[in-house]
Protein backbone atom coordinates (compact mmCIF):
# COMPACT_ATOMS: atom_id res chain seq x y z
CA UNK A 1 0.00 0.00 0.00
CA UNK A 2 2.81 2.41 0.90
CA UNK A 3 4.60 1.64 -2.38
CA UNK A 4 1.45 2.38 -4.35
CA UNK A 5 0.97 5.71 -2.56
CA UNK A 6 4.61 6.65 -3.19
CA UNK A 7 4.36 5.71 -6.86
CA UNK A 8 1.13 7.67 -7.24
CA UNK A 9 2.71 10.68 -5.55
CA UNK A 10 5.78 10.44 -7.77
CA UNK A 11 3.59 10.11 -10.88
CA UNK A 12 1.60 13.21 -9.89
CA UNK A 13 4.81 15.16 -9.27
CA UNK A 14 6.20 14.17 -12.67
CA UNK A 15 2.92 15.12 -14.34
CA UNK A 16 2.93 18.54 -12.67
CA UNK A 17 6.57 19.12 -13.66
CA UNK A 18 5.79 18.08 -17.23
CA UNK A 19 2.82 20.43 -17.43
CA UNK A 20 4.72 23.43 -16.15
CA UNK A 21 7.66 22.87 -18.48
CA UNK A 22 10.06 24.10 -15.79
CA UNK A 23 8.96 27.70 -16.27
CA UNK A 24 9.52 29.98 -13.31
CA UNK A 25 6.97 32.71 -12.81
CA UNK A 26 7.28 35.52 -10.30
CA UNK A 27 5.37 38.70 -9.74
CA UNK A 28 5.29 41.69 -7.45
CA UNK A 29 2.93 44.60 -7.08
CA UNK A 30 2.64 47.94 -5.33
CA UNK A 31 0.60 47.68 -2.13
CA UNK A 32 -0.40 51.34 -2.53
CA UNK A 33 -1.88 50.88 -6.01
CA UNK A 34 -5.66 50.87 -6.31
CA UNK A 35 -6.32 48.12 -8.82
CA UNK A 36 -10.08 48.67 -8.58
CA UNK A 37 -9.70 51.86 -10.64
CA UNK A 38 -8.04 50.05 -13.52
CA UNK A 39 -10.56 49.14 -16.21
CA UNK A 40 -8.57 49.62 -19.43
CA UNK A 41 -5.05 48.88 -20.64
CA UNK A 42 -2.83 49.60 -23.62
CA UNK A 43 0.48 48.26 -24.85
CA UNK A 44 3.44 50.66 -24.91
CA UNK A 45 5.31 48.10 -26.98
CA UNK A 46 8.51 46.15 -26.64
CA UNK A 47 11.83 47.48 -25.42
CA UNK A 48 14.12 47.95 -28.40
CA UNK A 49 16.58 45.17 -27.45
CA UNK A 50 13.75 42.61 -27.36
CA UNK A 51 13.51 42.57 -31.14
CA UNK A 52 17.02 41.14 -31.29
CA UNK A 53 16.08 38.02 -29.30
CA UNK A 54 12.43 37.37 -30.10
CA UNK A 55 10.82 37.43 -33.53
CA UNK A 56 7.71 39.42 -34.46
CA UNK A 57 5.52 36.30 -34.61
CA UNK A 58 6.35 35.35 -31.03
CA UNK A 59 6.02 38.97 -29.91
CA UNK A 60 2.48 38.96 -31.27
CA UNK A 61 1.74 35.59 -29.62
CA UNK A 62 2.87 36.96 -26.27
CA UNK A 63 0.83 40.15 -26.65
CA UNK A 64 -2.26 38.12 -27.60
CA UNK A 65 -1.80 35.84 -24.58
CA UNK A 66 -1.45 38.86 -22.27
CA UNK A 67 -4.50 40.54 -23.83
CA UNK A 68 -6.55 37.36 -23.34
CA UNK A 69 -5.58 37.19 -19.66
CA UNK A 70 -6.27 40.88 -19.04
CA UNK A 71 -9.69 40.52 -20.66
CA UNK A 72 -10.41 37.60 -18.31
CA UNK A 73 -9.78 40.03 -15.47
CA UNK A 74 -12.31 42.44 -16.97
CA UNK A 75 -9.88 44.94 -18.47
CA UNK A 76 -10.62 46.29 -21.92
CA UNK A 77 -8.09 47.37 -24.51
CA UNK A 78 -7.92 51.10 -25.21
CA UNK A 79 -5.36 52.56 -27.60
CA UNK A 80 -5.08 56.00 -25.95
CA UNK A 81 -5.54 57.21 -22.37
CA UNK A 82 -5.90 53.74 -20.87
CA UNK A 83 -5.83 53.34 -17.09
CA UNK A 84 -2.80 51.03 -17.27
CA UNK A 85 0.07 50.74 -19.72
CA UNK A 86 1.84 47.42 -20.32
CA UNK A 87 5.49 47.30 -21.41
CA UNK A 88 7.34 44.18 -22.46
CA UNK A 89 11.01 43.22 -22.38
CA UNK A 90 12.67 39.94 -23.36
CA UNK A 91 16.22 38.69 -22.92
CA UNK A 92 17.83 35.36 -23.78
CA UNK A 93 20.92 34.06 -21.99
CA UNK A 94 23.06 31.08 -22.95
CA UNK A 95 23.78 28.76 -20.02
CA UNK A 96 26.03 25.72 -19.79
CA UNK A 97 25.06 22.48 -18.11
CA UNK A 98 27.75 20.10 -16.93
CA UNK A 99 27.33 16.57 -15.66
CA UNK A 100 29.54 13.60 -14.95
CA UNK A 101 29.01 9.88 -14.65
CA UNK A 102 31.50 7.51 -13.03
CA UNK A 103 31.43 3.80 -13.84
CA UNK A 104 33.21 1.45 -11.43
CA UNK A 105 34.45 -1.96 -12.63
CA UNK A 106 35.95 -4.73 -10.62
CA UNK A 107 34.82 -7.50 -8.36
CA UNK A 108 35.62 -11.08 -7.53
CA UNK A 109 36.37 -13.86 -9.98
CA UNK A 110 38.82 -16.24 -11.59
CA UNK A 111 42.02 -14.50 -12.65
CA UNK A 112 43.75 -17.19 -14.68
CA UNK A 113 47.02 -18.47 -13.20
CA UNK A 114 46.49 -16.30 -10.11
CA UNK A 115 43.34 -18.27 -9.26
CA UNK A 116 40.29 -16.89 -7.62
CA UNK A 117 40.29 -13.53 -5.92
CA UNK A 118 39.52 -9.88 -6.07
CA UNK A 119 39.78 -8.18 -9.43
CA UNK A 120 41.43 -4.79 -9.74
CA UNK A 121 39.01 -1.91 -9.29
CA UNK A 122 38.89 0.57 -12.16
CA UNK A 123 36.86 3.71 -12.53
CA UNK A 124 36.08 5.71 -15.65
CA UNK A 125 34.39 9.08 -15.60
CA UNK A 126 32.54 10.62 -18.52
CA UNK A 127 31.92 14.33 -18.62
CA UNK A 128 29.10 15.90 -20.60
CA UNK A 129 28.66 19.58 -21.31
CA UNK A 130 25.97 21.28 -23.35
CA UNK A 131 24.69 24.78 -23.89
CA UNK A 132 21.05 25.77 -23.63
CA UNK A 133 19.18 29.04 -23.81
CA UNK A 134 17.03 30.57 -21.07
CA UNK A 135 14.53 33.21 -22.07
CA UNK A 136 13.16 35.77 -19.63
CA UNK A 137 10.07 37.85 -20.31
CA UNK A 138 9.40 40.88 -18.10
CA UNK A 139 5.89 42.36 -18.15
CA UNK A 140 5.49 45.74 -16.44
CA UNK A 141 2.15 47.40 -15.80
CA UNK A 142 2.15 51.12 -15.05
CA UNK A 143 -0.63 53.29 -13.70
CA UNK A 144 -1.04 55.73 -16.59
CA UNK A 145 -2.33 58.56 -14.38
CA UNK A 146 0.30 58.27 -11.63
CA UNK A 147 3.09 57.16 -14.02
CA UNK A 148 4.19 54.52 -11.50
CA UNK A 149 4.95 50.83 -11.78
CA UNK A 150 2.09 48.93 -10.12
CA UNK A 151 2.74 45.31 -11.16
CA UNK A 152 5.61 43.33 -12.61
CA UNK A 153 5.59 39.75 -13.82
CA UNK A 154 8.61 37.69 -14.85
CA UNK A 155 8.60 34.39 -16.73
CA UNK A 156 11.86 32.44 -17.16
CA UNK A 157 12.08 29.21 -19.11
CA UNK A 158 14.35 27.23 -21.37
CA UNK A 159 13.91 28.23 -25.00
CA UNK A 160 12.71 25.45 -27.25
CA UNK A 161 13.94 25.95 -30.80
CA UNK A 162 11.17 23.81 -32.26
CA UNK A 163 8.14 26.08 -32.89
CA UNK A 164 5.70 23.17 -32.52
CA UNK A 165 3.25 23.95 -29.70
CA UNK A 166 5.03 27.26 -28.99
CA UNK A 167 1.77 29.22 -28.97
CA UNK A 168 0.22 26.87 -26.39
CA UNK A 169 3.35 27.02 -24.21
CA UNK A 170 3.25 30.83 -24.31
CA UNK A 171 -0.45 30.89 -23.39
CA UNK A 172 0.07 28.43 -20.51
CA UNK A 173 2.97 30.34 -19.04
CA UNK A 174 1.31 33.74 -19.32
CA UNK A 175 -1.87 32.32 -17.74
CA UNK A 176 0.20 30.90 -14.87
CA UNK A 177 1.78 34.31 -14.31
CA UNK A 178 -1.49 36.21 -14.40
CA UNK A 179 -2.94 34.04 -11.63
CA UNK A 180 -0.72 36.19 -9.40
CA UNK A 181 -2.13 39.58 -10.45
CA UNK A 182 -4.01 41.35 -7.61
CA UNK A 183 -7.15 42.20 -9.60
CA UNK A 184 -10.47 40.57 -8.84
CA UNK A 185 -11.98 38.68 -11.75
CA UNK A 186 -15.03 40.38 -13.25
CA UNK A 187 -17.78 37.79 -13.61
Amino acid sequence: MKKTAKRLGLAMLMLMIGLTGFAQVKSDYSKEADFSKIRTYSFAGWQQESGDVINEIDQKRIQNAIAAELEKWGLGYKEDNADAVVTLFAVVDTKTSRSSYTNFNGGYGYRGRWGWGAMPLTATTQYTEYDYRVGTLVIDMYDNNEKELIWQGVISSTVKENPKNREKRIQRRVAKLFKQIPIEVVK
